[in-house]
């Protein structure tokens, strides 16, 4: 049997797979790069973070949702949208991303190979030939290994995922038509996601989920913000319920028993019930080690596993499970071991962007966990309402909230909903990570009109909140 020697052998290529080939072959490194299916990218490119978000923004095109609420304008679409409308500008986001890595790749010259991996020793990944292809299998030797395989949805029992209408997060963009009724099962971020999509393309959705709100991680002001901004658009929740049978016959509705004895008849399901890190069959026994009773692998601050010369980052060593983190995983990995005098570390925050309707970005404390530790803090809120370019974009119900340590003004936490949130919250990411506070808000000085001067008005706000508790109860009553 062939086998090859490389600096770094990579398994996936999905965000992080990605990064870390692409930065061991800037060091000069020589690369392998293996992934089970033909086309690069990972849930990234392919079934998760690009396709719906490519979804939400066509979803809003042709359903005038960002039109509706500017005065005497109603741009929506007057005719019935189409499977085809909406998933050509998807389909062509993906063909062209794939190709940039592809690209990128060919050029720096790591070697890529298609297949199935398998560990043979610590330092031997055997990849055998795609199912249906012919070819021998060939062993891959890698001074070190990385690990990034991701991870896949979960597949509840309850749940017969054969049938052509009813999805995983993964095949929910194999539909062949938009269903009138569609029943999301999960209130989590990719199903409240979907859920916001779906319904701004027309449909009839449902929400099941066995907690009472939405998104609990969040704080809690700025999930219920969102929670009544979905409900208004249409998106009908059932808290505390879970399905404990689905009858999916070939035609005709598709009946949901709750737990609660109710039955919900819609036309379609997506279970949207959470993932799983995609580590079977990589056969970790042999390279001496498992996953841990969550069942992700664990690592030290420089993604080392317990293994010498294995590594792993993104999904398979755990939450947050966001793309952005799991690459910067990875490069932080290859920097260690391939970097010399480059050194790389992750500033301990990782921002959540979701691209609900409307979208919420947040990073740092929530108001929640500064109550529970004990933090003194003052809020300072800014109203897109009150923004003139949060008038201009008509976005009546977005918000950004700030939270700060009394004392000093420190800032804390960074949370918003509306308008171009996930893109927003990063002005307040890296004034987390500098260590500021109001005080640099307040001394710079932002374009008008734009929604990043909603971050020098909250940052007043919370100053006078704290100094001039009198102006501030005037403020509230609209009397300043």
């Amino acid at each position: 049997m062939e086998q090859r020697s490389f600096d770094l052998v990579v398994i996936g290529a999905g965000p992080a797979g990605l990064a870390g080939a692409i930065a061991a072959a800037i060091f000069g490194r020589k690369v392998a790069l293996i992934e089970r299916e033909r086309a690069l990218g990972g849930a990234l490119i392919n079934t998760g973070t690009l396709p719906s978000k490519t979804l939400r923004e066509t979803a809003l095109a042709l359903s005038g949702l960002r039109t509706r609420n500017l005065h005497g304008v109603d741009l929506s679409l007057r005719r019935t949208v189409r499977v085809a409308d909406f998933l050509h500008h998807e389909r062509a986001v993906k063909r062209s991303t794939r190709a940039d890595a592809e690209e990128r790749l060919a050029r720096l010259g790591v070697e890529r190979f298609t297949g199935m991996a398998r560990f043979i020793a610590r330092d031997v990944v055997e990849v055998a030939p795609p199912k249906g292809r012919r070819g021998a299998p060939i062993r891959l030797r890698g001074r070190m290994v990385l690990i990034a395989t991701g991870s896949r949805p979960s597949q509840p029992k309850e749940f017969p995922f054969g049938h052509p209408r009813v999805w995983d997060s993964d095949r929910i963009l194999d539909l062949e038509r938009l269903p009138e009724r569609l029943a999301v099962i999960g209130a989590g971020v990719i199903g409240s996601e979907y859920a916001s999509t779906f319904d701004a393309l027309g449909c009839e959705v449902h929400v099941v989920d066995g907690r009472e709100s939405l998104l609990p991680f969040l704080d809690g002001e700025i999930a219920q913000r969102l929670q009544s901004a979905m409900e208004r658009l249409g998106v009908r929740f059932h808290w505390k319920e879970r399905v404990v049978a689905c009858k999916a016959p070939p035609r005709g509705p598709i009946r949901l028993a709750l737990t609660s004895g109710a039955t919900l008849a819609v036309d379609a399901v997506l279970v949207a019930a959470g993932r799983r890190a995609a580590v079977d069959g990589l056969g970790l026994e042999a390279a001496g080690l498992a996953v841990n009773e969550r069942g992700v692998l664990e690592v030290d601050a420089s993604y080392r596993t317990r293994v010498r010369g294995i590594c792993a980052a993104g999904d398979v060593v755990g939450p947050p499970s966001l793309a952005s983190v799991g690459a910067e995983q990875a490069r932080v990995a290859v920097a260690a071991a391939f970097g010399g005098l480059f050194k790389k570390e992750i500033a301990p925050l990782f921002p959540s962007g979701i691209y609900t309707i409307p979208k919420v970005g947040a990073v740092g404390a929530t108001e929640e966990a500064l109550k529970e530790q004990g933090v003194d803090y003052v809020v300072g809120r800014s109203e897109y309402a009150k923004n003139a370019r949060g008038a201009i974009v008509g976005d009546r119900a977005g918000m950004l909230k700030l939270l700060f340590r009394r004392r000093d003004l420190k800032l804390l936490g960074v949370h918003m909903v509306g308008e171009q949130a996930t893109e927003l919250v990063h002005v307040g990411m890296m004034t987390l990570v500098g260590g500021g506070g109001a005080a640099e808000l307040q001394r710079a000085c932002f374009n008008v009109p734009t929604l990043s001067n909603l971050y020098k008005d909250a940052a007043y706000r919370a100053q006078i909140a704290r100094d001039l508790p009198d102006v501030a109860r005037r403020v509230a009553r609209g009397r300043f």
